[in-house]
């Protein structure tokens, strides 16, 4: 079983889908992480155990390792490809309430702006982490986000934007959630944005980095 478990986790790691896929060289005509995890549920292993003992462990080294400049976007994106092809034999078991989720996410691309690589690498870290995410897209106004955090009461909100011309909409956008729903935790990430603006426009977190994000919302849940 753990053997298994720790292979699912390197096809994570290095982002091996399935069989089929090239990517990595050295795992070429291997078995990926669709045969798998598929291979794993019909030998009885828990889908609570392949999530938090595969595909996170998996995720966690990438994130560590995208942190540290040793692998880039196009290697996350590979591995998050990975651990979407994974979860795809996961998800009846999160709608049974089999596997328990951390909690919800709700992410968007500020207002003004359609830059959407950042946002999606952090949801698929996030959901990897075993935390249901809500993706709003780009170019998400405050009262969306508003609506969001009503409808998924207690979800945690991550706010994302690559301009310094659209970050200044993150201001308006966190007051907008606050007024809402005073006890909301709003996050905030993006080239341009540091820890002062997040202090300074009222948001309750800042990660130069998805792995820290995670991190973070893992503290607030332990």
């Amino acid at each position: 079983m753990s053997e298994l478990l720790s292979k699912i986790a390197d096809c994570i790691e290095f982002g091996k889908i399935n069989m089929a896929a090239p990517f990595p060289p050295q795992m070429k005509g291997q078995e990926g992480a669709d045969e798998l995890t598929r291979q794993a549920l019909d030998e009885g292993i828990s889908a609570q155990d392949l999530l938090t003992k595969a595909l996170m462990v998996g995720m966690e080294k990438v994130g560590i390792k995208f942190r540290e400049n040793k692998v880039f976007v196009p290697q996350v994106l590979m591995s998050a490809k990975a651990m979407s092809t994974a979860m795809v034999h996961l998800k009846p078991f999160f709608l049974s309430g089999e596997v328990k989720q951390k909690g919800t996410f709700i992410i968007g691309t500020v207002e003004g702006d359609l830059h959407d690589i950042g946002k999606n690498l952090v949801s698929m870290m996030v959901e990897g982490n075993g935390w249901n995410v809500v993706d709003l897209g780009t170019d998400v106004k405050a009262d969306q986000f508003v609506a969001a955090i009503k409808e998924h009461e207690n979800a945690f909100i991550g706010l994302s934007a690559l301009l310094t011309t659209t970050m200044v909409n993150m201001e308006k956008i966190t007051k907008a959630i606050k007024e809402a729903v005073p006890e909301a935790i709003v996050a905030i990430g993006g080239a341009p944005v540091t820890n002062d603006f997040c202090t300074k426009i009222g948001a309750d977190a800042y990660s130069p980095d998805p792995q820290g994000l995670v991190e973070y919302l893992n503290a607030q849940v332990a």
